[in-house]
């Protein structure tokens, strides 16, 4: 028998295939099948429909504590954020009076607003704009590389690539967890039925920029 996978023989594309994130949150659904579950359990069998009602509660509480994780992962993104927020708005200072600065650039760093994390949406477009600025910034400092003996701007740029690291780990961690989420809502029996009856859905991971996909497909050595 062949094997269902060949890599000798393909299929292949050469051409290559993107990954990217379903920006999509799916609700959890059961059918008529759960609801007869439940009243067979309650009517044949006293005893397990009582259990059962005791693994819902619990299915709820994990949920819940989940929940309270996630709150805590985007929490720690939003934090690093806003402090990268402070700093390339510092930096962007600091060059300016080295020299005149392209006003792109300072339009880019004003359009830069600490505080404005409302949602997953928004966390995903500061992290987005924070690049942009942060490519804009090395793009400077190839055109005037003089600018990075400067100690108050290598300071800064190094506390930015700090906070760069910091950001991808704490995304990493907030994306473990709502992995976590993703599979726990839609367990059956316990969990998709509770999951359902509180409207439940899906949460979508953080995701790179479509300006930071391309740019690291970019040429870095020439």
């Amino acid at each position: 028998m062949a094997n269902e996978l060949d890599e000798m023989t393909g299929p292949v594309n050469e051409a290559g295939r993107d990954a990217n994130v379903i920006d999509k949150q799916v609700a959890v659904k059961v059918g008529v099948g759960s609801t007869i579950f439940e009243i067979l359990l309650w009517v044949c069998l006293l005893i397990p429909g009582i259990i059962f009602t005791f693994k819902k509660i619990r299915a709820k509480t994990e949920m819940q504590q989940v929940q309270q994780k996630i709150q805590a992962q985007a929490s720690q993104i939003d934090n690093y954020l806003e402090q990268r927020v402070v700093v390339l708005q510092n930096c962007a200072q600091l060059v300016n009076k080295a020299i005149d600065l392209d006003k792109s650039v300072m339009t880019q760093v004003a359009g830069l607003r600490s505080g404005s994390i409302r949602d997953d949406a928004s966390r995903n477009t500061v992290n987005g704009n924070l690049e942009t600025v942060d490519r804009s910034f090395n793009a400077v400092f190839e055109k005037y590389p003089e600018l990075r003996a400067h100690s108050e701007i290598e300071d800064a740029m190094q506390q930015n690539s700090y906070l760069q690291r910091e950001i991808t780990a704490a995304r990493d961690a907030y994306n473990a967890v709502v992995y976590q989420w993703n599979s726990m809502i839609f367990r059956w029996p316990s969990y998709a039925i509770v999951a359902a009856k509180q409207g439940y859905t899906t949460r979508v991971p953080f995701t790179a920029s479509k300006a930071t996909k391309e740019a690291a497909r970019g040429t870095f050595f020439n």
